[in-house]
């Protein structure tokens, strides 16, 4: 997850009593693997959520991810700069995204330069919901 998805706090956070935005449960009920610049220690939480904080990158995150998963998929979590990362390095194989019809603003394009055919990706499915329409995006 990238660290703007755990909390609001940009640069260091000196606030050791932040946790998250999820309270003393959060819903994952897994280790959490945190993008960030600035070291933390672990947080443990209740329900079995440990958020641990990784200042060496994605490809650190990945291993670390991979090792307690145990051959079980690995959900990555976060904003565009984040999901782009593991994008444009190859290490995403389904890309899950729902869009809500609401403008935000400008924001950050997720796709900008990115050749998402030519990263294996052209396999697209569908679902219209009430209040969104939800896009499941496979490599073949």
């Amino acid at each position: 997850m990238g660290r703007n998805m755990f909390g609001p706090i940009h640069g260091n956070c000196k606030d050791e009593e932040w946790k998250g935005w999820w309270g003393e449960n959060p819903p994952f009920h897994v280790p959490v693997f945190v993008l960030t610049h600035h070291d933390r220690k672990s947080i443990q939480l209740e329900g079995g959520t440990t958020f641990h904080f990784i200042t060496d990158g994605i490809q650190s995150a990945l291993e670390k991810a991979k090792k307690v998963a145990q051959g079980k998929d690995i959900a990555i979590g976060g904003g565009v700069s984040t999901i782009r990362q593991f994008l444009e390095a190859g290490l995403i194989d389904e890309l899950e995204i729902s869009l809500s019809p609401v403008l935000l603003g400008s924001g950050e394009n997720l796709f900008f330069g990115i050749d998402m055919n030519k990263l294996g990706f052209n396999k697209i499915e569908r679902t219209i919901g009430e209040g969104a329409t939800h896009f499941v995006i496979k490599r073949d």
